[in-house]
């Protein structure tokens, strides 16, 4: 350990590392894929949902006691449901994992948001409950905790210092985002409205991970800077070719040979 730390201390030497970051490609990509999953853990909409749940769940129709008590659920769901993601993420994939929970958030949000439609209380208080809950159970094992697994693997030894800041930086800044817009949309759009932009920006973030993000499960640092010394024109055409191939595997149920 003390030959790989002086090593680095060595490579460190001379170089404005702040701006290898972007100069660099196989560190450009590695940043552009980190800011990406750290962006979308903000813009998933998650924290709209933690720091406002209770006041959710009293405008759908909950008691005082009654939203709090939810709002306690959810935090337990979201610890619970964080637990597979033990096994998950060196199994599955970080990739995977992202690629599979974007498109249901986006669907737990509208059904939240759609939920306030519903002209019953009854009905009303059962969607944004299902939605709530449905959106912390899919989030927990996806993006809650690949982004910073993802960030902390993604960069070379002698930079991961300032890329892992970056990313962590980007994950507040974006928060800060959210938290203080929130109310402002809330009263524009409404509820269907600001949850409906929400789900807009998982499936957007879906996108950008399929282009842009590569998988990094099991792969030595070595692996890693070939991984990311892929030019991301062609990792986004890679990504492309999955879409087809994801249609015929997982909906029309046939095995189309992987790539």
């Amino acid at each position: 350990m003390h030959v790989l730390l002086e090593a680095e201390n060595e490579m460190k030497k001379g170089r404005n590392r702040i701006l290898e970051m972007f100069t660099i490609p196989r560190n450009r990509n590695a940043t552009l894929a980190s800011l990406i999953v750290m962006f979308g853990q903000q813009f998933c909409g998650v924290n709209v949902i933690v720091y406002y749940s209770s006041n959710i769940f009293s405008e759908s129709g909950f008691s005082t006691g009654s939203a709090l008590a939810g709002s306690v659920g959810f935090g337990a769901l979201n610890w619970l449901f964080a637990l597979p993601a033990v096994f998950t993420i060196d199994t599955f994939g970080r990739r995977n994992l992202l690629l599979f929970t974007f498109p249901l958030l986006a669907i737990c949000l509208l059904i939240t948001g759609f939920s306030f439609w519903d002209p019953s209380e009854k009905g009303r208080v059962t969607g944004v409950s299902i939605g709530m809950y449905l959106f912390t159970i899919f989030y927990s094992p996806g993006e809650g905790p690949v982004p910073f697994t993802y960030s902390a693997e993604a960069f070379p030894l002698y930079i991961r210092d300032l890329g892992m800041s970056l990313a962590t930086a980007t994950t507040w800044f974006w928060n800060f985002v959210l938290v203080v817009t929130w109310p402002s949309m809330l009263l524009a759009f409404k509820p269907q409205g600001a949850f409906g932009w929400y789900a807009a920006w998982c499936m957007i973030v879906w996108v950008l991970v399929l282009l842009f993000v590569r998988e990094t499960k099991g792969r030595t640092l070595e692996e890693l800077d070939q991984v990311f010394a892929v030019p991301a024109r062609t990792h986004a055409a890679y990504g492309l070719r999955q879409i087809p191939y994801g249609i015929k595997k997982f909906i029309l149920f046939q095995n189309p040979t992987p790539e």
